[in-house]
């Protein structure tokens, strides 16, 4: 049965009742961006160095000098948001059409908060071969590509394959910018416990892009023992119905050797990290060790409610905006690519990332406090931090071409 569609204007429904105004279609009205020239356009002399004739020289100095192409086009400041519309967040596989509204929304957000131009690019295909393909030709124009909403397992070859095949940036937000946000608001919780990660084990609900990412990347960082959890229960190297991804990752997590569900996994756990959805019972909640940090993620119902968290863990945090402490990957991904766009970075390595991670723990600063491990999306110091992090992170590790 198809959805009701809620008429944005307050006009009559058919039974001749008012249907009530919905601003969202409001805003939604004609789309959330457009395209503006920086240039002028008065006369005919504008027209002449803005297109032909001036415009020759300009494209024949790129063609004996490729490398000009960054300064003379929009290309080193301009992101690819691509999408195939099969994991929208809340909403699944919609596809394409259904999706650029999200992802408009992830290039405006690029704008706002990192001062980069993205181009939303929903892709009529979910053949992952044929979507690298697509990327990869569209690849000239842009100076980076933000893969976004596209489902797991197949998620992990599309980027893997696009990092190997380009020579810009390639970052999948749903995996990496979560990640990022994750261990910083771990590292301020560390912090305000007097604990390292490495005196940590965490609890990851979610064998999904996220979680996956997540889990390697607190590893990387140092976490002590990682345990993460899918439908049926552990991922861990006993069980024999893992797919190639999550049978590598049951090689590197859970040093303890846990078996069973996540309830079992929660005893004694320091961390619980929930990108999953779903209900997590109080009883494992309070089974976790004392000062324990909740992260519950979930969207828009974590999976363990604020006030049942703060019966037991220290720290609580959501991804819900009103509730403090937003895991929210605003935080990380407009600097991660304003920084690398600025030195012209070929790749976003783990280094990078983590040197993220820790500029937005540092944000932070002297308010670090319970209810504030993480800065709010809206701190202006966030993304210029994150992007002199990441820049300098970029030219310490060789990916920098300036």
């Amino acid at each position: 049965m198809a959805a009701e569609i809620v008429n944005p204007r307050s006009e009559s429904g058919t039974d001749g009742a008012q249907e009530p105004f919905d601003p969202a279609f409001a805003l939604h009205r004609g789309g959330k961006m457009a395209i503006s020239a920086t240039v002028p356009l008065r006369d005919k002399d504008d027209l002449s160095l803005a297109y032909t004739p001036g415009v020759a020289k300009v494209c024949t100095a790129i063609a004996e000098q490729p490398e000009l192409v960054h300064d003379y086009t929009w290309k080193s400041q301009v992101v690819a948001v691509v999408t195939d519309g099969t994991a929208v967040l809340g909403l699944g596989d919609i596809g394409p059409e259904a999706s650029l509204p999200v992802m408009e929304g992830k290039a405006i957000l690029f704008k706002q908060f990192g001062g980069v131009d993205a181009v939303p690019i929903a892709l009529a295909t979910t053949d992952t071969d044929e979507i690298v393909e697509t990327v990869v030709r569209l690849a000239p124009s842009f100076g980076g590509v933000n893969l976004e909403d596209i489902s797991a397992p197949r998620c992990f070859e599309i980027e893997r394959k696009l990092q190997e095949r380009l020579d810009i940036p390639v970052f999948h937000d749903d995996q990496h910018g979560t990640a990022v946000v994750t261990l910083a608001a771990l590292r301020n919780a560390a912090k305000l416990t007097d604990r390292g990660l490495g005196d940590l084990r965490a609890v990851i609900s979610g064998a999904g892009a996220a979680g996956v990412a997540i889990a390697k990347f607190l590893l990387e960082a140092g976490l002590g023992d990682v345990a993460v959890t899918d439908r049926k229960g552990i991922v861990s190297r006993d069980r024999d119905d893992l797919n190639p991804v999550k049978r590598e990752l049951a090689e590197i997590t859970n040093k303890a050797g846990l078996t069973g569900s996540l309830e079992d996994a929660l005893a004694g756990a320091d961390v619980f990290i929930g990108v999953s959805g779903g209900t997590v019972p109080e009883a494992a909640v309070a089974s976790m060790a004392p000062n324990a940090f909740v992260f519950a993620m979930a969207n828009p119902n974590p999976e363990v409610h604020p006030d049942v968290a703060h019966k037991y863990a220290a720290v609580v945090a959501t991804g819900r905006s009103d509730y403090p402490n937003q895991i929210n990957n605003v935080l990380a991904f407009p600097g991660i690519f304003a920084g690398a766009l600025q030195v012209r970075a070929s790749r976003i390595t783990e280094g990078m990332k983590i040197a993220a991670a820790n500029a937005i723990a540092d944000v932070v600063g002297d308010q670090l406090a319970a209810d504030c491990v993480i800065p709010s999306p809206f701190d202006e110091r966030v993304a210029p931090a994150v992007a002199n992090a990441v820049a300098a992170a970029a030219r310490a590790e060789g990916v920098a071409r300036r």
